[in-house]
């Protein structure tokens, strides 16, 4: 009798250490498919991004990671569902500038507090945005636009992928500092934008590198400058907004990796690991580069520090202008 009282009691302390969860989340996480949610519809440069990241990390992490498209409310709608998922390693959303940076200034009030719902993992990619022109305006570079522009007050369209989109605020930064009157007309993505573009309903864009680079390439479009501190690998003749004399006109387009706040910290160094190290591996950076965008792989704290400086950005600008969510 006693013997099997010591065995039953051996048999109940290896259970409980086996099946501490701190203990087995430690030891075996992952041990399913991981859920990346992408706040935007499929097929758009985002997805793209989420695929590729994806297609690295399920090597790095030995288990799958399925893209989910949860597009709405300018990338709003797919943070959100991240923020109210099961905090446990399995859900994770590649967030934008708009849903962290922006658009906290554009709504009364957020479906989540980013601070307290979100848990910070790496910043991912940095997008750099052009401005470009169509051939009917008399302008080859940004301070000849800037001086046709100021001649021609609110007779010049500019289109953006949605009212709030960083496409919309760049030209709203853009007008802010160089005193010039645009009317924008805002689109549902940028495809329809910049079939306008090119027939001269709108006359001026600010998008992705790698949306309009082919457009440069061939002639149908005119690249102004590139709104960001460096040039795009894909347009590299293409100056940057400093080097034509607006230094403060840099609208990047962002992404990072978050997850559900509360998520066990083991599981987060996990990942942060795990994506720090595909961020900074040459065959992704190959990939990344054919895509024009840049990795940033960051630390979580350098990810508060960047999200809070782009605030610092948009948050005055919002106020001044009056942009509201689309």
């Amino acid at each position: 009798m006693d013997r099997r009282i010591s065995m039953f009691a051996l048999i109940t302390a290896l259970s409980a250490i086996v099946l501490s969860p701190t203990t087995t989340l430690a030891q075996t996480y992952p041990n399913r498919p991981i859920k990346l949610i992408v706040p935007f519809a499929t097929g758009g440069a985002t997805d793209l991004y989420a695929r590729t990241l994806g297609a690295a990390l399920s090597v790095e992490l030995g288990q799958q990671i399925v893209v989910e498209a949860r597009p709405g409310a300018g990338g709003l709608t797919g943070v959100d569902v991240l923020a109210k998922s099961t905090p446990d390693g399995y859900t994770l959303c590649l967030a934008g500038v708009a849903a962290l940076s922006a658009i906290p200034f554009m709504i009364a009030k957020m479906p989540f507090d980013w601070q307290k719902d979100l848990a910070l993992i790496s910043l991912v990619v940095r997008v750099p945005e052009v401005a470009v022109v169509n051939q009917t305006i008399a302008a080859n570079t940004l301070p000849e636009f800037v001086a046709h522009a100021r001649t021609n007050p609110g007779k010049i369209n500019f289109g953006s992928a949605g009212a709030g989109s960083v496409t919309h605020l760049g030209v709203e930064l853009l007008k802010t500092e160089a005193k010039i009157d645009l009317v924008h007309v805002p689109y549902r993505g940028a495809g329809p934008a910049i079939t306008d573009l090119l027939g001269n309903h709108i006359q001026l864009l600010i998008s992705d590198a790698p949306v309009i680079a082919s457009y440069v390439h061939s002639g149908k479009l005119k690249a102004l400058a590139t709104t960001s501190e460096t040039r795009s690998i894909l347009l590299p003749d293409v100056p940057t907004t400093g080097e034509a004399g607006y230094p403060r006109v840099n609208s990047d387009n962002w992404y990072g990796l978050v997850a559900p706040a509360s998520t066990p910290p083991d599981v987060l160094a996990r990942l942060q690991k795990a994506t720090v190290a595909v961020l900074q591996s040459l065959e992704l950076k190959k990939q990344f580069d054919n895509l024009g965008a840049v990795l940033i792989p960051s630390t979580p704290d350098e990810f508060l520090t960047y999200i809070k400086s782009e605030q610092a950005k948009w948050g005055p600008l919002v106020a001044a202008t009056g942009v509201k969510l689309d």
